[in-house]
């Protein structure tokens, strides 16, 4: 057996490497990977994740690090609210947040220099850099890293985990599927990169009613929150009623092999398996994707728009034993929170969503007695250009953006990391997404020192970021 007693994770990946090429002790590169399987990882802190991705990069100056004192071109347009942080200055069109600041904590430092919207997302859901320029694409990669979803499904499997239910899930839509662009879009950042496609999430789908339609920003009907798991609605012959028989699952795939294999290739066949056995391999994840089991009261206070409602699935299916859930807050307009040219959809729209859907996700979870096991996270990939263009439109901006967490054991009633007085820069304890990932995989019991397979058989470790502990209570 080969032991690895090195501590520093930039010193256990140059053991490993160094056995895996040189064949000490008779291993390759698969056996000394899977000798990781034994060894035991960090004391979870947390059981369950909630990635709230407010994708286009909402502002810090209109949301959670306001300046009324900023030069006028700079402190936008509206005025801080009282909560109950002392030191916060958050926006009055999240009045329901500000009412339960005294559970969040607010890291108010966020930083990277990919200023770039697919590039961004990369960064901020796996915590390392898209290997793709800024500018040279938009869409998914086999090179990507592995989401920080992936990286937890993966080793659950590694730990031979027997568990049936689907660890991790992403919601309403793969990143980019609503958004009218010049291409198809599927941004990176929620898959499992590089990583086997056993390590890949279950995606849903959620489709708008046209082009111009937004679902974020209106009232959903019942009967157009599905939840169809992507790639099974294309398959209508394999209905549900006869996948939940699970007697006869494997015999149905066999029986319908040829024609999904002419219809889209073995790969595919592979994955519509896979997706299927995860979704009905498990009753209670099953129903947790209906959302109308839930009181009309508990949905209306998490908002009738999608964001809420894919929301309160996440919630759902935390309790039913996902281990993380991605809900995406998408660009379905083509701006939205990436709001370059006014603040409108902002005060009509996107804060009052966001404000229903946040405060609601953490007082249920407190009252359902889920919040100390499940941490929250809600951030965007970047934030915005202190100075404003007419209207309040601000431009990219990543050197400066908030998360706000809640949950697990996070500190209550707290703010992290200062800014300097246009909101522009960090002054103090500046967070990277190297950071923020490894300390939340930590938190779930993810050694940062840990191995993946990578592309070409390369040995890949899973965090070289900072454990951000003064977070924690």
């Amino acid at each position: 057996m080969l032991t690895v007693t090195h501590n520093r994770p930039n010193h256990q990946r140059r053991a490993l490497i160094q056995a895996a090429g040189a064949g000490l002790l008779g291993l390759n590169l698969p056996d000394v990977l899977a000798a990781q399987q034994i060894s035991a990882g960090p004391t979870p802190r947390v059981k369950n994740v909630i990635f709230l991705f407010l994708f286009g990069g909402p502002s810090q100056l209109e949301t959670f690090d306001m300046k009324p004192t900023a030069p006028t071109t700079i402190r936008g347009p509206w005025k801080p609210t009282p909560c109950k942080t002392p030191g916060l200055q958050i926006c009055e069109k999240l009045p329901l947040t500000a009412s339960i600041t005294d559970r969040l904590t607010v890291i108010k430092t966020m930083s990277h220099d990919f200023n770039d919207h697919s590039g961004g997302g990369h960064y901020v859901q796996t915590g390392h850099r898209w290997q793709v320029p800024i500018g040279g694409g938009f869409n998914v990669t086999p090179q990507d890293w592995p989401s920080m979803g992936s990286v937890v499904k993966h080793f659950q499997r590694r730990q031979g985990s027997t568990s049936n239910k689907p660890p991790y899930v992403v919601l309403p839509n793969s990143l980019g599927r609503l958004q009218e662009y010049k291409v198809r879009l599927k941004r990176p950042g929620e898959t499992a990169g590089f990583l086997p496609p056993l390590d890949e999430p279950l995606i849903t789908r959620i489709d708008k009613k046209d082009s111009a339609d937004n679902p974020y920003w209106r009232d959903m009907a019942d009967e157009e929150l599905n939840f169809e798991i992507d790639g099974l609605q294309l398959h209508p012959d394999l209905q549900m009623e006869r996948l939940i028989n699970r007697n006869t699952l494997v015999e149905q795939f066999n029986r319908q092999r040829d024609r999904l294999q002419s219809h889209a290739g073995v790969g595919a066949m592979n994955d519509f398996r896979r997706k299927a056995l995860e979704l009905v391999s498990s009753e209670e994840t099953r129903i947790a994707f209906d959302v109308t089991k839930e009181p009309d009261k508990l949905r209306k206070q998490y908002g009738s728009h999608l964001f809420g409602q894919s929301v309160l699935v996440a919630r759902r299916l935390i309790e039913a034993g996902t281990r993380f859930v991605t809900v995406h807050y998408d660009c379905v307009d083509g701006y939205s929170w990436d709001s370059h040219r006014d603040c409108k959809s902002l005060d009509k729209h996107l804060l009052p969503t966001l404000d229903s859907a946040l405060s609601s996700l953490v007082l249920d979870l407190e009252d359902r007695g889920l919040l100390d096991e499940t941490l929250v996270v809600c951030m965007g990939e970047m934030g915005r250009t202190p100075k404003a263009k007419d209207g309040w439109g601000r431009d990219h901006w990543s050197t400066l953006f908030p998360a706000v967490l809640a949950g697990g054991g996070i500190k209550q009633g707290f703010v992290y990391g200062r800014t300097d007085r246009d909101a522009a820069y960090a002054t103090e304890n500046m967070v990277t997404p190297e950071d923020l990932s490894r300390t939340i995989l930590e938190a779930l019991g993810v050694d940062p020192a840990w191995m993946m397979p990578g592309i070409g058989g390369r040995p890949q470790l899973v965090s070289d970021g900072k454990f951000i502990s003064d977070i924690w209570m």
